[in-house]
């Protein structure tokens, strides 16, 4: 019976001898990811670039169902890039591609201010003939002002967009401004609208290009003086006449007025003589041999004036 408090003695001290081996790789084995995760830990911490709130959205289940969010629910990486998004084309803070808005080398126009008709109302857009290809756009600065400003646009097709063809000319309009109501002969107002250009003339002759038919004539002399007692001299050398009143395919000297002689007629653009005229638009000589060397019949030009707004 001795030997049986014997073996039971015995048989706990080998298993203890023996299992002490596996406890002790277990516990390093433990130790090691313990550290590990602590290392990992601290070096996160050490990342100035990422926030404590985007660290907490690093939480397993919380980047799931995170697209369309109002916040990052991903940490942000060194770089600025949600790490769950980084490299993909398209997503947040992902690296535009090229040629995408916002790219280095991207197209993306911004407003551009030669495109469009800008200060001219729908009603008087409407009323725009869809032919027309080419637009002088005169923008008077006030209803009782004989200021202005010319701007030649253009377009490739009907329907299209205008875009502005050249720089803009000074111009006066009539000294009293202009008239969208009834216009009376001799009122000193130039009328309000939209209206073709057909015929050309001139004291001088036509400049080299002219499309125009063009009545070089001894009569484009003005008489007497401007408005404001300026010399007219020089005014009639070259003049383009505005489709107000009279018929289409004459001289610009002819008299005829279709819709009677109450509302007047001659009006034209011509050379500018420094000051406001009878109703007609002036602009510079360089502005008109311009015009005259641009402006073709087969594009249907036409002049658009008025006050601005109109």
């Amino acid at each position: 019976m001795s030997k049986h408090p014997r073996a039971r003695s015995r048989s706990p001290r080998m298993s203890r001898t023996a299992l002490s081996p596996r406890r002790v790789a277990v516990a390093a084995a433990l130790g090691l990811l313990a550290f590990g995760a602590g290392w990992a830990y601290t070096a996160q911490d050490d990342n100035s670039g990422a926030t404590p709130q985007a660290r907490t959205g690093d939480r397993p289940g919380e980047a799931a169902g995170a697209v369309g969010a109002d916040k990052p629910t991903n940490p942000t990486s060194p770089a600025g890039v949600p790490r769950a998004t980084r490299g993909v084309r398209g997503a947040p803070g992902a690296p535009a591609a090229s040629g995408a808005p916002g790219a280095p080398g991207a197209t993306a126009a911004p407003d551009d201010p030669d495109q469009g008709l800008a200060g001219v109302s729908d009603e008087t857009l409407a009323r725009i003939p869809a032919t027309a290809r080419q637009l002088l756009l005169v923008a008077g600065k006030a209803r009782d002002s004989s200021e202005s400003t010319a701007t030649l646009y253009t377009r490739p097709a009907a329907g299209a967009d205008w875009v502005r063809a050249s720089e803009s000319w000074p111009a006066h309009n009539g000294a009293s401004g202009w008239n969208s109501a009834e216009r009376e002969d001799g009122d000193l107002t130039t009328p309000v609208g939209v209206f073709t250009l057909s015929d050309a003339g001139g004291l001088l002759e036509k400049p080299p290009g002219t499309k125009f038919p063009y009545d070089r004539n001894r009569l484009f002399v003005p008489t007497g003086r401007g408005v404001n007692g300026e010399s007219l001299a020089g005014a009639f050398e070259h003049v383009i006449a505005i489709d107000y009143n009279r018929r289409t395919g004459v001289s610009p000297l002819d008299l005829f007025k279709p819709e009677g002689e109450d509302k007047g007629g001659g009006i034209w653009l011509h050379v500018d003589h420094n000051g406001p005229s009878q109703g007609c638009i002036g602009i510079s000589k360089e502005a008109m041999k311009k015009l005259l060397t641009t402006l073709d019949p087969a594009a249907k030009p036409v002049i658009v004036m008025g006050p601005a707004g109109f």
